[in-house]
Formats: C-alpha cells, sequence, structure tokens
C-alpha cells in the first residue's frame, strides 16, 4: 500500500496527514507558497472531518463505544479550530489578491496562537483541565494526527497486513516529530526523560523493521507501539503548549506589576496634591504592590499571585477615584465661582458692596491651602444669593 497523503482520505484510504506549514512568524509568506499551502490544509480539513465521522461510527460500533469518547472530542475540537483559522487565512488570502501586509498576516495566522479555548485535554494528560492552549495552527495538526492514528490503531481499522510497509514509514516520521519536539524541552531531567523514552521507541522500531524485513509477522506488534508513540507526542506537544501559556501568563503578570508599580507613583503624587488642596481630604492609604514579594515561577502559585494583584488594582482605582473626585468637586467651587463672576459683570452688578465682599471672601477661602470644603461651598452659596437679590 502506498504511503498514506494528502490524496488519500478516512480510515478506507488510510490516514489524512497536515501538510508542512511553510515560512516562520513574522516572515511574509511567498504568493505561490502559501496558495499551495492553502489548497493543501483545505483538503486536509475536508479529508479529516470525514475520517472523524468514519471514526466515531465505527466506535460507537465497539463493544465499548465510551471508551474513545475523550480522544474523539478532542479531535473533533482540535479539527474546528483547524477549519476556523483556515476561513481567516483563506479571507485573507482571498483568491491570490495580496500585498505584503496580507502575506505577513497569513504568515501570523499560521504559527500564531489559534483560538483553542474549546480543547480541553484534561483527559489527555492527567493534569487536570487546560482549555485554551497555546497552540499554533502546525501544532494543532499534528496533534490531531497523533490523536488520530492512536484512534484508528484502538478501534481495529489498521490491522491489515498489507499496510505494514506503510505504517512503518509513518512511524519512522513520527518519531522524527517526536525528536525535534524533545529538543524543545527545557533543559534538565524532563528532557532526559523525554529522550529517553525517544531512543526506547526508535529501539523498538528499529527491532520491528528488522523482524519485518526478515518476514516475520509484525502487525501485532505495530499497533501498541503506535498508540504509545502517538501519545507521546500528543503529551509533548501540549506540554510544549502549556509551557508557552505559562511563559505568556509569567509575562502578564509582570506587565500588571510594572503597570501598579508605576500606578502607585502616581497615586502618592495625586494624594499629596489633594491633601495640600482640601480639607477635609479622603482617608485611603495607596497599596503597596512590593508587599506581595517576588513574582512566583509555579503555575498555582502565579495564579494566586495575580489575583492578588488585581486586588491591588481594585484598591488603587478607588483610591484614585476618591481623591480624584475631592480635587474635582474644589475645581468645580472655582469654577462655579468664575462662572457667577462673570455672570455679575455682564449684569453690571459685580461691584456692589455686598458682592465684592461675598466673592473677595469666597475667592481667598478657595486659595487657601489646604481649602475648607464645607465653608467654601457656603460661601460660593452665598455669593449667587446676593447675585440673584442684586439689582443693577
Amino acid at each position: 500500500m502506498s504511503t498514506p497523503d494528502l490524496g488519500t482520505g478516512g480510515p478506507d484510504g488510510g490516514t489524512v496527514t497536515a501538510p508542512a506549514a511553510p515560512g516562520r512568524l513574522g516572515v511574509a509568506l511567498e504568493p505561490s507558497v502559501a496558495a499551495r499551502y492553502l489548497a493543501d490544509l483545505e483538503r486536509w480539513c475536508t479529508r479529516r472531518r470525514t475520517e472523524l465521522d468514519t471514526l466515531d461510527a465505527a466506535a460507537l460500533g465497539t463493544a465499548t463505544p465510551g471508551a474513545a469518547t475523550a480522544d474523539l472530542t478532542l479531535s473533533m475540537a482540535l479539527w474546528k479550530a483547524v477549519s476556523d483559522r483556515y476561513a481567516l487565512l483563506a479571507a485573507t488570502w482571498g483568491g491570490g489578491r495580496v500585498g505584503p501586509a496580507e502575506r505577513e498576516r497569513l504568515s501570523t495566522l499560521i504559527w500564531g496562537r489559534l483560538d483553542t479555548s474549546g480543547v480541553d485535554t484534561s483527559e489527555v494528560s492527567g493534569a487536570g483541565a487546560a482549555a485554551g492552549l497555546a497552540l499554533s495552527l502546525p501544532e494543532a495538526c499534528r496533534l490531531s494526527d497523533s490523536l488520530v492514528a492512536a484512534l484508528r490503531v484502538r478501534l481495529g481499522l489498521d490491522l491489515s497486513g498489507a499496510e505494514v510497509t506503510s505504517r512503518l514509514r509513518a512511524l519512522r516520521a513520527g518519531l522524527e516529530r517526536i525528536r525535534d519536539q524533545v529538543g524543545l524541552e527545557p533543559a534538565g531531567a524532563r528532557q532526559q526523560q523525554a529522550a529517553a523514552t525517544s531512543a526506547r521507541l526508535a529501539r523498538r522500531l528499529a527491532e520491528l523493521s528488522d523482524k519485518a524485513g526478515r518476514g516475520g509477522d509484525v502487525a501485532g506488534l505495530l499497533g501498541p507501539l503506535e498508540i504509545e508513540a502517538a501519545t507521546f507526542e500528543r503529551d509533548l506537544i501540549v506540554g510544549a503548549a502549556r509551557r508557552q501559556q505559562a511563559a505568556l501568563q509569567l509575562a502578564g503578570v509582570r506587565r500588571l506589576l510594572a503597570e501598579l508599580e508605576t500606578r502607585k507613583a502616581a497615586l502618592r503624587q495625586l494624594v499629596a496634591r489633594c491633601v495640600d488642596t482640601v480639607e477635609p481630604a479622603p482617608r485611603y492609604a495607596v497599596p503597596d504592590v512590593s508587599a506581595l514579594g517576588p513574582v512566583p515561577n509555579t503555575p498555582a502559585a502565579l495564579e494566586a499571585y495575580r489575583s492578588r494583584l488585581e486586588q491591588v488594582r481594585r484598591a488603587m482605582a478607588l483610591v484614585q477615584d476618591a481623591y480624584g473626585a475631592a480635587l474635582a468637586d474644589h475645581a468645580e467651587l472655582v469654577g462655579r465661582l468664575d462662572a457667577l463672576r462673570a455672570k455679575a459683570r455682564g449684569t453690571g452688578v459685580a461691584e456692589q458692596p455686598d458682592l465684592s465682599r461675598a466673592h473677595a471672601l469666597a475667592a481667598e477661602t478657595l486659595a487657601r491651602r489646604p481649602c475648607p470644603m464645607r465653608i467654601a461651598a457656603q460661601l460660593v452659596g452665598l455669593y449667587a444669593s446676593y447675585l440673584e437679590e442684586a439689582r443693577p
């Protein structure tokens, strides 16, 4: 049997595999490369959906139809995310009418983060809910390929002896992807463990290839190896996506921390100006962000730290509103007095003795530091009352 490619689709014709993504983030795609990739991705989306429908029907016909539900649900969610991103790519492509900006936008859509808010990998890794992984389009396609390969073996759709050569070739390609993914693991015990697992899978594949070359029956041994390799690749992709998500979360917390530090300095100036300007002034303390301590580096602690930062932000908003309102009240009294004075001048009564004394007293009180706001408000009201009674 020939190697499965984009020309075959669904369990009846071999599994469909995602096309290789061109270019890299921030680099505009060549029109010819973009056209070929979009055509291949469209075929992949169409045939992957057909394949998933067939796998769903096959799962319902098994003795335990619920055993594959988690992987089928995750596969459908991944397909939906990729299909939605293809729709954006096709709209940007616009039949080939693209300039440099559109070609760079195509690259961003391919290599940027997908909307995977509906992709829940909690059943995959056993590490709890993890919706909204930071997966790029190529990563989502590879994860989908791995899931479907494991489903086909589990549901008994790939047990034909005629497919041994094709399946061995697919396993080699999968192990190459695994080696590349292991290289992305951070240095340390985790990477060493992943490298050891990759080497063990490679040895098993070499043994099966040698046995098949000698004419031995390896059909019964291929399935477990395919499942383990697909599961391992899937976990590597999910782990990389979670690390990227954690890095984005850490960057967001650091940005929020820097923003609050800057806001704290501005708030202290606002408080000092308000206390100097009005009496009585509000009595709120400006929250000290540094009291929260250094930024943690574990996901759970980072989430708790971000929650405390949000509380600090709300407290700062309360402080800003209170002191800003006090200053606004003072400015409103000054503006009201100026408007009344202009009205008095317009009607020719500004220099009447009562009005002059009332204005001078109100203006002097408003200029005092700090200004007694209750008295100032009464004096401005007194000036308004004199103005109502005054006659030209």
